[in-house]
């Protein structure tokens, strides 16, 4: 039996929207994660990360707004198909792939 391990998480970054919406993509090729779907005019990102031996790979939703001139609010919701044979080898990966997309993003950020 498979069922969807989900996570989300939104972060309000000191960068303009658009600096953050041109780091995106690379920061997402530094992982060697794919994007699926890109919507410009939303800032709205489907992307699939890796998958394993044993393991799926996750799909991120991301969406970016602008709070002000300076301040961006990005939301990403990540789900993880799991039966109960990966459950365990999963357990916490979501969050971990999570992390690992925000921390990437505030380096690529800071260059």
């Amino acid at each position: 039996m498979a069922y969807l391990r989900k996570e989300k998480e939104t972060v309000e970054i000191d960068y303009p929207l658009s600096k953050v919406w041109e780091t995106i993509p690379n920061t997402l090729a530094s992982l060697e994660w794919a994007i699926q779907e890109s919507d410009q005019e939303r800032h709205q990102l489907k992307v699939k990360t890796r998958s394993g031996f044993m393991l799926f790979s996750s799909t991120l939703l991301i969406d970016a707004t602008s709070v002000d001139e300076k301040t961006s609010r990005i939301t990403v919701a990540i789900e993880t198909p799991v039966t109960t044979i990966t459950a365990m080898m999963e357990f916490g990966r979501a969050r971990e792939r999570l992390d690992l997309f925000f921390e990437t993003l505030s380096k690529h950020l800071a260059q």
